[in-house]
């Protein structure tokens, strides 16, 4: 790697005063791999200034105010000389080197197994993955077109990839604009919930967020950037949803029937179908009794009426989820009463940094200092990674399972009950109401800064867990018979999670309808693609929602690698179908179930949630660690599929990697995950 690399750092001319000001922001911790980088020099991480310990949403690595102060006067004078020089680097840290470094900031030594993927996702590998040339005969691509449908996060990603693969391709969209659910939702206090340093592309990272934890419309104009940098928009049909795909088995193509703003169908004709519809985004609003008759304003959180004034009504909220722990806060100082209907109470993570200010020194350092946004973003990634999961699995030898699920989960459940008493600890009757009686984690667990507390401690706002009965013309009536009177009633109940694809209607081979195929418990290989249906390929599909750690977007990259490794078999062969083997899906599902039944998310005192449908079966969450799913996706081993190859055939070799260490179902190091994803062997991957 050279000064060229990406993330080395743009050139710069600050002045002295101007450097020292930037170094006040930083993540110590992170600017001292930098220097690494930009000095040559290790012993910037070998001396006795080192970080205590990596945890989720602390950068500083527990320093000391004087140990910081230290390393920034150390730091100037590196910089400075840098500045001085022209900015050029020095020759770049070889993979030993780096491993160390990602075992320094981590204060703990990082398996061997993970430094692949981990120098993937910060782009410090041999080379950027978007650079990867296409391989192939351009003209047999250009007759492979595949149709994308949806275009948030992951349907970009899918266009993008194409569009580098030289495969034409259409995508279509819903909406008038990207972004999907960062289109969607615009209610008051929208916001992700992972650090946006991770939550973004691993090529296309941004050093301009203005938060650590970034509000709707900055998501979706991050994306819509994306979307013009790479010319994305030629390709999408606005306002346009598919409501119909039907294969052709004689022509080995999809028949995909659209239908556009003025209401006319028109149907496309694609080689392979990507489904990147994402999970959240059909509302679900429950039956209330007399709901129809409400005199005031309804609506859904993700389909929020900003022509409605809510400032001086009374609210009401119906669910108090991770959407309705948003709005709350942000709504309560304007309206006359809030008052919440709460079913479950919520599990929170203390964030002090949940609404925390990008400060400038941060954004100079991710433009100007070489590689220092690459391990901020290890620092956000890697506490929140694999070691989460283990957190999450269910000891049946634990004595105490009315309350958590190992000894491990019991001190997580202590310290969010702390966090939780800390705040409402004065108040008994609401410390009662907020405090969840399941186990730690075993739900989504949000994001807190202490605003969502202190907004059901104020005066106006109410907390309600009695169950609803019905609405009245002007009032939400309880179970108990009160009458809570209202002008406005806002719905931040949720979506359909449980209905994939949901409401298009998918026919495959032989006629075989998809919802029927799936009918309550949808399955896929790897949550991407599905017996019966050639061709055709899944982003967020069923089984692949991350429930303890990484993010979307890191799973949406290892799926889209997997399905660009199929179209290149599917291409380079000349191949007219690819889908898997019964044998091969059901003995992945299997196993899936299996590790799934060994997790939080299964256990039996969580009643409600989105993971789990109407028979308690969880289905929608993934139970593998990060590192197996992203090895697994790397290529298809063609063991699992049927392919329909013609008889002159060319051969196509994917690079795959042998899978060491622990597997996703806790078996011991020695023995080695065979060539098939979620199966447990002594074989190595092929």
């Amino acid at each position: 790697m050279s000064e060229q690399h990406p993330h080395a750092g743009l050139p710069f001319t600050d002045d002295d005063t101007g450097i020292a000001a930037a170094l006040e922001d930083v993540s110590i911790p992170a600017l001292m791999l930098s220097l690494v980088h930009l000095t040559g020099d290790p012993s910037w991480i070998r001396g006795p200034i080192r970080p205590r310990g990596l945890v989720l949403n602390e950068v500083q690595g527990f320093l000391t105010e004087d140990e910081k102060a230290r390393v920034r006067a150390q730091a100037l004078d590196a910089i400075r000389a840098h500045r001085d020089n022209g900015c050029a680097l020095p020759p770049q840290p070889g993979p030993e080197l780096l491993h160390e470094m990602m075992n320094w900031v981590a204060c703990a030594e990082i398996p061997a197994e993970y430094v692949p993927m981990m120098l993937e996702d910060m782009q410090l590998g041999e080379r950027p993955a978007e650079s990867v040339p296409a391989p192939g005969d351009a003209a047999v691509r250009e007759a492979f077109p595949v149709l994308v449908i949806g275009c948030g996060q992951s349907g970009l990603l899918a266009g993008i990839r194409l569009k580098q693969a030289g495969i034409p391709f259409t995508i279509i969209e819903k909406n008038p604009d990207v972004g999907g659910t960062w289109y969607e939702n615009t209610y008051p206090g929208c916001r992700v919930d992972v650090g946006n340093h991770f939550y973004c592309y691993s090529f296309e990272p941004s050093d301009h967020w203005s938060e650590f934890y970034a509000r709707q419309p900055e998501l979706q104009g991050y994306f819509r950037d994306v979307m013009d940098r790479y010319g994305i928009a030629e390709h999408v049909r606005w306002d346009t949803e598919v409501s119909r795909a039907v294969w052709d088995e004689p022509t080995g193509t999809w028949r995909v029937t659209t239908r556009g703003p003025d209401a006319r169908e028109t149907t496309i004709t694609a080689r392979a179908v990507i489904s990147a519809v994402g999970l959240l985004n059909r509302p679900h609003i429950p039956h209330f009794d007399g709901a129809e008759d409400f005199a005031g304003p309804t609506f859904h959180s993700s389909h929020w009426d900003h022509g409605v004034d809510h400032r001086g009504k009374r609210v009401a909220m119906i669910g108090a989820g991770a959407s309705g722990f948003q709005i709350a806060p942000a709504i309560a100082e304007d309206v006359a009463h809030l008052t919440v209907f709460q079913r479950t109470a919520q599990w929170m993570f203390p964030n002090p940094n949940y609404h925390g200010k990008v400060g400038p020194g941060v954004r100079w350092a991710m433009r100007h200092l070489p590689f220092y946004g690459r391990w901020y973003r290890f620092m956000i990634f890697w506490p929140g990674s694999d070691g989460a999961l283990e957190g999450a699995r269910i000891d049946p030898e634990w004595p105490h399972q009315d309350r958590s699920v190992s000894e491990r989960n019991d001190r997580t459940r202590e310290i969010f009950t702390e966090w939780i008493r800390s705040q409402v600890g004065d108040d008994p009757e609401l410390f009662a109401k907020v405090l969840p009686d399941y186990p730690a984690t075993g739900k989504r667990t949000l994001q807190d800064n202490g605003s969502w507390l202190r907004t059901l401690k104020r005066d106006d706002v109410d907390l309600v867990r009695d169950p609803i009965a019905r609405i009245d013309k002007d009032a939400v009536v309880t179970a108990a018979g009160t009458r809570h009177e209202v002008d406005i009633i806002v719905y931040a109940t949720g979506f359909q999670a449980n209905r994939y694809l949901y409401p298009m209607h998918v026919v495959g081979r032989d006629g075989v309808v998809l919802a029927e195929q799936w009918g309550e418990t949808p399955t896929a290989y790897l949550g991407i693609t599905v017996p019966n249906f050639p061709n055709f390929f899944c982003m967020y599909g069923p089984g692949t929602a991350l429930a303890h750690g990484g993010s979307l977007i890191f799973q949406s990259e290892c799926q889209m690698q997997y399905i660009s490794a199929c179209l290149d078999i599917l291409i380079e062969r000349g191949a007219r179908a690819l889908e898997p083997t019964h044998t091969a899906h059901g003995d992945y599902v299997a196993r899936h179930r299996a590790a799934i039944r060994q997790l939080v998310w299964s256990h039996p005192t969580i009643k409600h949630s989105y993971f789990k449908n109407a028979d308690g079966e969880v289905y929608t969450a993934g139970p593998w660690r990060l590192v197996d799913y992203w090895n697994w996706t790397k290529g298809p081993d063609l063991d699992d599929y049927l392919v329909d190859r013609p008889t002159t055939a060319r051969p196509i070799t994917l690079p795959r990697r042998p899978l060491a260490g622990p597997t996703p179902l806790g078996l011991p190091a020695r023995r080695r995950v065979s060539r098939r994803p979620g199966t447990v062997g002594d074989g190595s991957c092929r």
